[in-house]
């Protein structure tokens, strides 16, 4: 017998009156796996999220964790959420909140253990409202790992941490992937899936429009990336064959770019005195641009797999 998957859904579909935010969206996350989760504002990120933590329900298709309904006290019991919206009484201290939601599960870690593990126990008696916002987010992390869960889903865990904090927050979370926990990651910080993600998903209109490694999906993109300083006016640039976006970069002219040695000479034609001239191949912010963009004739690059 094949052991269900950690978290799947199957052709989901889900509107919001006449807006439809999922369309027939498969979807999984693996053993022992980091799943990046990535797309524009209103692309169906939250929706996603929250059908799987059973907090809605599809209105076509299934969802499961380890085979079970979402909503239900087995399955939840396995999951630490980890969400933008969530908030807590600042009056509490660290200690008072991490013993008050080990409560909840059957057999939670011992509380000095997860303040440990979440790196807080040297504020562990400090009120959260007292906190910085590291200490926050890393006490926050404790709530989500006190039930000792197989699956993390973390929805944007480092917006408005600074640098510092974030690199904190990340060891942190790789601690527990070496643990063999699984990971469902929502980000906005695209390094950040490209580095820690096994896989990445991109949604865009409701719809997967990628699905693989971080290097197969940037990939998908047959465009590299020419930068250079150049008194060509950028309005000129996106008028030149192959040209998919131009922006600024200080005094830099960056493209994107099917094209790239036919920009260039087009520049060096326009432009005897361009300098600067770097071509790379396109990263993962540039991939991610094009893929929710115009995806119509994207291949899937999990679309080969048996």
């Amino acid at each position: 017998m094949v052991a269900a998957l950690p978290a799947q859904l199957s052709s989901v579909v889900r509107h919001f009156g006449e807006t439809l935010a999922l369309d027939a969206v498969d979807f999984e996350v693996r053993p022992r796996e980091v799943v990046a989760l990535l797309g524009p504002n209103g692309a169906g990120k939250t929706t996603l999220v929250r059908i799987l933590l059973g907090l809605i329900r599809p209105h076509t298709g299934s969802a499961t964790l380890w085979g079970l309904p979402p909503d239900s006290t087995a399955a939840r019991r396995q999951v630490g959420a980890m969400l933008q919206v969530g908030h807590v009484p600042e009056t509490l201290t660290v200690r008072e909140h991490v013993h008050l939601f080990s409560s909840y599960y059957g057999t939670p870690q011992p509380v000095d253990q997860t303040l440990a593990a979440a790196g807080v126990a040297d504020v562990a008696n400090r009120r959260f409202g007292d906190l910085s916002g590291g200490q926050r987010q890393r006490s926050l992390f404790a709530l989500t790992i006190c039930g000792a869960p197989a699956l993390l889903v973390l929805d944007e865990p480092t917006v408005g941490l600074d640098v510092e904090a974030r690199r904190g927050f990340w060891m942190l979370v790789r601690a527990m992937i070496d643990r063999g926990v699984s990971v469902l990651l929502t980000t906005h910080y695209l390094e950040e899936a490209d580095t820690v993600a096994d896989r990445i998903v991109v949604l865009n209109r409701g719809r997967v429009v990628a699905d693989g490694t971080p290097s197969a999906v940037k990939q998908l993109v047959a465009a590299r990336k020419v930068r250079c300083t150049t008194t060509v006016a950028a309005e000129l640039v996106r008028g030149i064959r192959g040209v998919q976006t131009v922006s600024r970069d200080r005094d830099a002219l960056v493209m994107l770019t099917s094209d790239a040695e036919g920009l260039a000479r087009e520049l060096l034609m326009r432009d005897p005195g361009l300098s600067d001239l770097d071509i790379t191949s396109a990263g993962l912010d540039e991939a991610f641009v094009t893929l929710t963009r115009d995806n119509s004739q994207l291949p899937n690059p999990n679309s080969q797999r048996t």
